[in-house]
């Protein structure tokens, strides 16, 4: 339920290897995770807006009004440091000494081992934080869950029967292609509700049948699936993975309805699939097409428009073509439009849609964090020789 990803850095692979930095880091882990308060490295993170937003509230308590203003901004100055540093890791009391804080414990770490070590940055998760959960009455949610069962019966006789008309596979495979117009997609879509390739591939195998199309996606339960996905999803399960060698590590947050669904293997299976996923997806950086910023597809939009292939087009013909590019930016950097690495006949999309129907429950990926070890940070380059005569004249 409460899951950490934080990167430590050492100035060499092989310290990163030893026992000392491994224990650090793991203990540095734990204290995130047994610190709620915690939202920066260092108290020089905070944020000037926080800082001076906190200054304001201070300067407005009543018990300062009667003081100086010399005395009174002293005191304020107290109080604001106080505030942030209950905020900083580095400031923390040491759950693995109590004796020393964070910043104690790194700097006993550094004399021991010989090399510089900086905690970059982290990232905390707790399950279903800032969701609103809808609140059942439990003997009316077991009721209607009887119910859903005693029907399922009926629904199962009425999907199996058609397989006695199946054509044979040789048939199957003859049928001719019908292409498929994006108003019929659109059609199968709001009568549905399922995703927009679903129903491409639904009307594809129907020859462009709307109602068999419909048909098709109830049988793969793609149309319940897609009916489930506005429940309110807070249970599930925050997931890490760190690959070998620790240089690339994720932190997911997959919310289900319930934790019973959450601690069953199928759901267990999909989190750790959508946890490689994003770890072997370095282009991805948010979970769906919607969440790309308005900002950055604006300056998308503005960079298509200016590209030298579309200055003859007419301004119609443009517009369209330049949405059509941004479109296929903004997914690739969406982790629900990859190619899903467990399976790449599908989605990842389709693969969530595909665990909904099999679990009969709403699926969400609601968060990541991607680190990838000492990335953006410029590395000195220097030459072995040289490094090793500055040692050894330290030495000497």
């Amino acid at each position: 339920r409460i899951g950490v990803l934080v990167e430590v850095n050492s100035e060499t692979d092989f310290v990163a290897r030893g026992d000392t930095f491994k224990e650090l880091v793991q203990g540095l882990a734990m204290q995130i995770a047994a610190s709620p308060s915690v939202e920066y490295v260092a108290p020089e993170d905070a944020s000037p807006e926080f800082i001076e937003a906190e200054k304001q509230a201070e300067m407005q308590k009543e018990d300062l009004a009667s003081k100086p203003e010399n005395i009174r901004e002293k005191i304020v100055q107290g109080r604001v440091d106080k505030i942030v540093n209950e905020r900083a890791l580095l400031e923390q009391t040491y759950i693995m000494d109590t004796t020393k804080t964070v910043r104690e414990a790194i700097t006993e770490a550094i004399a021991t081992i010989g090399e510089n070590i900086k905690v970059r940055r982290f990232s905390r998760y707790v399950l279903g934080e800032g969701i609103e959960k809808k609140q059942e009455n439990f003997a009316d949610e077991v009721a209607a869950q009887t119910q859903a069962k005693e029907s399922k019966p009926e629904a199962v006789a009425e999907e199996v029967a058609p397989k006695e008309e199946e054509k044979p596979k040789e048939e199957e495979e003859e049928k001719p292609k019908v292409a498929i117009s994006a108003k019929l997609v659109k059609e199968l879509r709001d009568q549905s509700g399922a995703g927009m390739m679903d129903c491409k591939k639904a009307l594809a195998e129907c020859g462009g049948d709307v109602a068999k199309a419909e048909e098709y996606l109830r049988m793969k339960g793609i149309t319940s699936a897609a009916k489930k996905s506005s429940r309110v999803a807070a249970e599930g399960m925050v997931s890490s993975y760190i690959h070998a060698g620790s240089r690339i590590g994720v932190l997911v947050e997959v919310n289900s309805e319930t934790d019973f669904v959450a601690r069953g293997d199928t759901f267990k299976e999909l989190v750790q699939g959508l946890a490689m996923q994003i770890a072997a997806s370095p282009s991805v950086e948010y979970v769906a097409p919607e969440d790309a910023s308005p900002e950055f597809i604006e300056a998308e939009k503005q960079a298509e428009m200016q590209k030298e292939d579309l200055a003859s087009k007419p301004e119609n013909i443009r517009e369209k073509i330049v949405q059509g590019r941004v479109d296929k930016i903004v997914n690739e950097r969406a982790l629900l439009e990859q190619t899903y690495i467990m399976d790449t006949t599908k989605t990842v999309r389709e693969a969530i849609t595909e665990a909904i129907a099999t679990i009969g429950e709403n699926i969400k990926v609601r968060r990541f964090s991607r680190y990838v070890l000492g990335e953006g940070i410029e590395k000195k380059q220097e030459n072995f020789a040289e490094e090793v005569e500055a040692q050894m004249k330290k030495s000497s």
